[in-house]
């Protein structure tokens, strides 16, 4: 459940000034940013604990975006104490670091947690953001995330995307009895919880826009079902029975609707339901096998797989089915497109010569870059500011499956393992906690 949070902003005398420390993303960076990020001073055992919890956390979030790297404060030549009132800029220039943090944590007299924090450009002497946020003692992990995206943002221009979750489907057990739960997780696979107990196959989750519902499909009776989990609630409610569905629907952009892929008198074709009424609209009639939808940030559009060319290519068509249009003509096959949150590219897995690829593309199919390859990856998820993907990688374990999450940026720099307690797949990532 979310905690209310009441945030300030800090400014220090002289005002916040504008400076020309930043990290320009949309250039490709190749060395990151040196940042020094002090431990939070607090006056209590309590408090000093928290503080280091917080820059332990910042540190790693700002670390795992490839676009930065924190010093090692074995290094630091000013305590933290000294730091949270004025930096000496030359200690800190003295160990290069471009930017500071620095901050400190107190116990309000009603039991919430006041943190601070303040970034400073070290070479400019000038600070370029500060914040202080009241919350619950237990919510001091979500306030480093969000502290995490302010630095980043504040820093690239774009928005953040720490303060998320990510579901995923999470796998267990041998080939021919595996379990399959649907699990939820901070985006730095902190505070792992299981959704559901594994007595139902549960495949492809996809999270709500207003992020509080997931839609994903389980097999009841080996029959495939469409299931809305309220994240705060637990409560689950049937969609309905879908025969020949392999994919979870996606919502809409307003969350009004959930777009799918179903087969109905022998075809598969893509249909939206209405969540209101529960009334269905058939989009595509085209007699071949048509799937895996998924709409644009604006909800005007449609981008699915087909094979109505005689392979399995991307298309785009009009939120209402019309004027469908190839976009995919490299050499193999496309599938699984997703569309970025920030409208500019689609997301896809290709198949080619026995390997797998994660690619975006422009929504015309110009631009086609291939990020990473495997033995299987597949699964791209967003996430929020449509900088990086999550997808999931299985590489050949005899006769069994090892199914892991990773993260790539969109230049197809920085891939790392996302850390989960097992095996897992199908991803999908939240937007920014409200």
């Amino acid at each position: 459940m979310l905690r209310f949070l009441l945030a300030t902003l800090l400014v220090l005398a002289p005002a916040l000034a504008r400076a020309e420390l930043v990290i320009d993303i949309n250039q490709g960076v190749t060395e990151p940013m040196p940042i020094a990020i002090q431990a939070l001073v607090g006056a209590s055992e309590e408090e000093a604990r928290v503080g280091r919890d917080i820059a332990r956390v910042v540190s790693a979030d700002l670390e795992r975006s490839g676009l930065f790297r924190p010093l090692d404060p074995r290094s630091f030549l000013q305590d933290a104490a000294d730091t949270a009132n004025t930096p000496r800029f030359p200690d800190w220039r003295a160990i290069n670091a471009s930017a500071l943090v620095a901050g400190k944590v107190t116990r309000q007299s009603d039991g919430r947690l006041r943190v601070e924090f303040r970034l400073w450009d070290v070479f400019a002497q000038q600070q370029l953001a500060g914040m202080a946020y009241q919350t619950t003692a237990d919510n001091w992990r979500r306030i480093s995330h969000i502290i995490a995206d302010a630095i980043y943002k504040r820093m690239t221009g774009e928005a953040g995307y720490f303060d998320t979750r990510i579901v995923y489907v999470a796998e267990s057990g041998p080939m021919n009895k595996r379990i399959k739960r649907l699990a939820i997780m901070d985006q730095d696979g902190a505070n792992n919880t299981y959704l559901t107990d594994g007595r139902v196959l549960v495949l492809t989750p996809r999270f709500s826009p207003a992020m509080h519902q997931i839609t994903y499909l389980a097999y009841y009776n080996n029959k495939p079902r469409v299931y809305l989990f309220d994240i705060d609630s637990g409560r689950q409610e049937k969609l309905g029975d879908f025969p020949g569905m392999t994919f979870a629907p996606r919502f809409s952009p307003d969350g009004s609707k959930v777009i799918m892929s179903y087969a109905k008198d022998g075809n598969s074709d893509i249909y939206t339901m209405d969540l209101r009424s529960r009334q269905t609209t058939r989009l595509t009639a085209d007699g071949s096998i048509d799937t895996a939808p998924s709409y644009s940030p604006d909800g005007k559009r449609i981008a699915f797989e087909s094979d109505r060319s005689g392979s399995q290519q991307i298309y785009v068509m009009g939120a209402d089915g019309s004027a469908p249009q190839r976009i995919s003509f490299g050499t193999g096959r496309y599938g699984s497109p997703v569309w970025s949150p920030r409208g500019d590219l689609i997301a896809f897995t290709k198949m080619q010569g026995g390997q797998f690829y994660i690619g975006v593309m422009r929504p015309d199919g110009s631009g086609e870059r291939l990020l990473t390859q495997g033995y299987l990856v597949d699964g791209a998820t967003w996430a929020p500011n449509g900088r990086v993907v999550i997808f999931y990688r299985e590489q050949p374990r005899g006769n069994d499956r090892d199914p892991r999450l990773w993260s790539i940026d969109i230049t197809g720099r920085n891939e790392r393992q996302v850390t989960t307690p097992g095996d897992a797949s199908d991803p999908a990532w939240s937007p920014l906690l409200p």
